[in-house]
């Protein structure tokens, strides 16, 4: 099996010495494992690559355009590189999440590419997105919900099962269907849970001002096996490298065949707005007045158990406080690093230490419901906020309890204690 990335050169050369450039819980060591098994190598030759396997994966990024759509250009470069290396029967099984009609493109990127070496090469094209949640890619890709196969030719679907029989063993849970409906079952399923998230969030913006506490109505929803407790935690809103990119993916491409999503457009909407509405909540605790004032934010990553900061709150958290003339003080477990990286060296963004010690700012915010977030000593950390304020994106604390501790609390849907 051989599989395209857009690593560079620099990241195939330190994966080659088992270095990994994202942090992903576990990765690590099974890259180390198999490369020293021999059964894992990496490389920057495309020709070795395609001469390697049978299958030919296709897993690069689909970057948002300036108008919304996925940017296709890296998956159909790496369809003319497989099509100009293509000497014997290949199936090109494409992993990167894209628009309805994807697949149609990369064959006739392929095909015309063969063309112009005169080659009659064979092969097959293969929709086979991934359900990989960051944080827990490994255990999803080790025991799969479901194996979404799209494929026109009943052959390709057996050399499939074949191949993805030792992570269905127990259940088959290799689901075949047409190529155009593999590739929207991809967007459907990240729509459907930024849909759940933008829903709880409306309803927790409801329920702070009519005196109701939303994680009480979580609790009542989710107990309902129709809705489950799945994706209805309200905070500050979804992030990362899929959800808000393939929700504007999934609009731009409705629009485009004369529908306007207007349910889409709403998820996104509200998601856009939930990311400053923490920043309101200080705003009016400081009664305006942000300039000279110094904070500590707990959590930079868009979600628990990666350094990821593509589209995290956080992000939209610090722009604006910034601009309101803060100092942030920020903390995250992984991702303090990449937040160097995106935003480089500033005086208004320095690094604090971990909760456990002084957090050396007036008052707190939470971004990210990292676990070592949820039991802080109470009583150390007000001694040391010299203004004992907590802004909670995530609802990790009861409301009552930091009441009694004599905190100033406010968190998402629930009001101030």
């Amino acid at each position: 099996m051989s599989c395209a990335s857009t690593s560079t050169r620099g990241r195939s050369s330190a994966l080659k010495k088992g270095e990994v450039p994202i942090h992903e819980p576990g990765l690590e060591a099974l890259i180390r494992k198999n490369a020293e098994a021999g059964r894992l190598r990496f490389t920057t030759d495309a020709a070795e690559g395609v001469r390697h396997g049978l299958f030919q994966l296709i897993a690069v990024g689909t970057p948002p355009d300036e108008d919304g759509s996925a940017d296709l250009k890296y998956v159909l470069a790496v369809a003319r590189t497989i099509g100009e290396h293509l000497s014997e029967y290949r199936v090109v099984i494409d992993k990167s999440t894209v628009p309805v009609g994807t697949a149609d493109k990369v064959k006739a990127e392929i095909a015309q590419t063969l063309a112009r070496r005169g080659s009659h090469a064979e092969f097959d094209i293969v929709s086979n997105p991934e359900f990989l949640k960051e944080g827990a890619a490994i255990g999803d890709f080790m025991k799969p919900d479901r194996v979404i196969v799209g494929t026109d030719n009943p052959r390709v679907s057996e050399l499939m099962r074949a191949l993805y029989e030792p992570f269905t063993r127990n259940h088959d849970r290799l689901i075949v269907m047409d190529l155009r409906s593999a590739e929207l079952t991809k967007y459907a399923a990240n729509a459907m849970l930024a849909t759940k998230i933008s829903f709880m969030n409306e309803l927790a913006n409801i329920a702070e001002r009519v005196g109701a506490d939303i994680e009480k109505v979580r609790v009542g929803i989710g107990s309902d096996p129709r809705i489950g407790y799945s994706f209805i935690y309200p905070g500050t809103g979804y992030g990362g490298s899929c959800f808000p990119k393939d929700v504007q993916a999934l609009i731009r491409s409705s629009n485009t065949v004369g529908h306007k999503p207007a349910l889409l457009e709403a998820v996104e909407s509200v998601n856009e707005r939930q990311k400053a509405f923490l920043v309101g909540k200080i705003e009016r605790h400081f009664k305006g007045d942000l300039k000279g004032r110094t904070f500590a934010l707990w959590g930079l990553a868009f979600k628990p158990n990666t350094d990821d900061m593509r589209e995290a709150p956080s992000r939209t958290i610090m722009e604006k406080l910034w601009a309101a003339g803060a100092t942030l003080r920020a903390y995250d477990p992984v991702a303090s690093e990449e937040a160097r990286r995106v935003f480089g060296p500033r005086g208004t963004l320095r690094s604090a230490p971990r909760p456990t010690r002084r957090p050396r700012a007036p008052t707190l915010v939470i971004a990210t419901e990292w676990q070592e977030f949820r039991s802080p000593d109470f009583d150390r950390l007000k001694a040391n906020l010299k203004q004992p304020a907590i802004f909670d994106g995530r609802n990790l604390y009861d409301p009552q309890l930091l009441k009694r501790f004599g905190f100033s609390y406010y968190a998402v849907g629930r009001g101030q204690s």
